[in-house]
């Protein structure tokens, strides 16, 4: 089973602004969305580029380049030109701080 990563301080992350973090080479983004922490791969499965600095609106993460939308929750992808879904990953918060783990290969 995969460590979970600290991310930052629950109180320091802000609404609409991701956080990429890194864990054992692969890029995450971590979203606050109301008082609720999710986490998904930080790659658009269109191009292969990075999701944070897109834009977030309405729960969904635009990516920059050529405005493919995800859903922050699930990872699905909801508008072309991607059509296939970025991973998503458990996030708690423990004692104050965000984690997150990528449990894909467990």
């Amino acid at each position: 089973m995969s460590d979970w990563v600290d991310v930052g301080r629950a109180d320091e992350i802000s609404a609409g602004k991701p956080v990429h973090i890194e864990i054992d080479g692969t890029g995450i983004a971590v979203f606050k969305l109301g008082q609720t922490f999710y986490a998904i791969e930080d790659v658009c499965t269109h191009d292969g580029g990075k999701l944070t600095g897109g834009s977030v609106e309405d729960g969904e993460i635009i990516c920059p380049r050529h405005g493919a939308r995800f859903s922050i929750k699930t990872g699905a992808a909801l508008t072309a030109p991607a059509y296939e879904p970025t991973a998503t990953f458990p996030v708690r918060v423990e004692n104050g701080i965000v984690q997150v783990r990528d449990d894909r290969w467990d």
